[in-house]
């Protein structure tokens, strides 16, 4: 595990900090993704398991994903604002600031101590105990390290967690970080009753009408870079509005315009209210695209990463071109 200034515990440590008390709130990242959710969802099974009370919460009050509904105890997430337990501890999945908490910042204040496991590389500390790990995959990786470190018998539940929460960090494996480690991990999650194909059926393979509406006006405005190494394009407000399409409809259409030959890195920017939120994915290693969120005031993983833009959509594209620009002619100059 790469050394990181936010680990201060081995998972070792953490589970038997956790053994000391009864009662939990989970939390993770505004805007749930897979491994966030089954992250969170994997965890309350593992404690309940013990006898201890785990409640799972949201940092805000939208709905999660549809394509994410299926996953076992999905039924039980309660927004934060709703929440007014006092838990003994707070413990902090898939997220590495207080800011990204949002509302279940309010419930970590209250709780008695505070835990943070996570595979963000940020130079932040907002717990008491805290396990980053920048080279897991997923954190669904490191739950499942954490469910035997507690010495508990790995349910179906948590199998189907842990599972969805590494098949969709890793975009169905196909991720550079998609790695030797994942890949055992997956077959130990499989061989405790995870089915992949029912996995992917759910996430990858029931997608709306509207999505593919929102994907044809998305394919009608791609922009090439003149080098040919990005690819961007964009939906607006409009697009949404009139093919009936939501946030989650959306979340695919990086998948669609990164398939592209012979690029290293693509884009999709989505015009909502009063922001533009922007998905970018690289397909080279030694491209860092969460350098490139981060200029643009976001964040992520080296291979996915997301930024939340203020301003309009024709700056948006300007300055992610101008970023995209930059980071693959460092990246051609390192190769020359």
């Amino acid at each position: 595990m790469a050394v990181t200034p936010q680990t201060n515990a081995t998972l070792a440590d953490i589970a038997r900090e956790l053994k000391k008390h009864d009662t939990f709130a989970l939390c993770g990242h505004v805007s749930p993704d897979g491994d966030c959710l089954g992250s969170l969802l994997a965890l309350a099974f593992a404690l309940e398991s013990l006898g201890k009370r785990a409640d799972v919460l949201l940092a805000t009050s939208d709905p999660i994903p549809a394509d994410l509904a299926f996953l076992p105890g999905a039924e039980r997430l309660v927004p934060a604002k709703e929440y007014q337990g006092s838990p003994e501890a707070f413990v902090a999945c898939d997220v590495p600031t207080t800011e990204r908490l949002r509302d279940a910042s309010e419930v970590q204040a209250r709780a008695q101590v505070k835990f943070t496991i996570d595979h963000h590389a940020v130079p932040t500390v907002m717990s008491d105990f805290n396990y980053v790990d920048p080279d897991a995959a997923a954190v669904g990786i490191l739950m499942w390290d954490l469910i035997k470190e507690l010495g508990v018998e790995p349910t179906v539940d948590m199998a189907v967690c842990c599972y969805v929460a590494l098949m969709t960090d890793t975009g169905r494996f196909q991720f550079q970080n998609a790695d030797e480690r994942a890949f055992r991990a997956a077959t130990e999650m499989v061989a405790e009753g995870a089915s992949p194909s029912e996995a992917s059926q759910a996430v990858y393979q029931s997608r709306t009408l509207a999505s593919f509406k929102l994907e044809r006006r998305m394919l009608e405005r791609i922009r090439v870079a003149d080098s040919g190494k990005w690819v961007l394009s964009y939906v607006t407000v409009a697009d949404y509005s009139e093919s009936g399409a939501v946030d989650a409809d959306a979340e695919i259409l990086i998948d669609s315009i990164r398939s592209l030959g012979g690029i290293y890195t693509a884009c999709i920017l989505r015009e909502r209210e009063s922001v533009i939120r922007g998905s970018i994915r690289s397909k080279v290693d030694d491209i860092d695209v969460a350098e490139i969120a981060r200029s643009l005031g976001g964040g992520g993983h080296k291979a996915a990463a997301g930024f939340t833009f203020k301003g309009s959509l024709e700056d948006a594209i300007e300055a992610v071109s101008k970023a995209m620009d930059k980071a693959v002619a460092a990246y051609d100059q390192e190769r020359a």
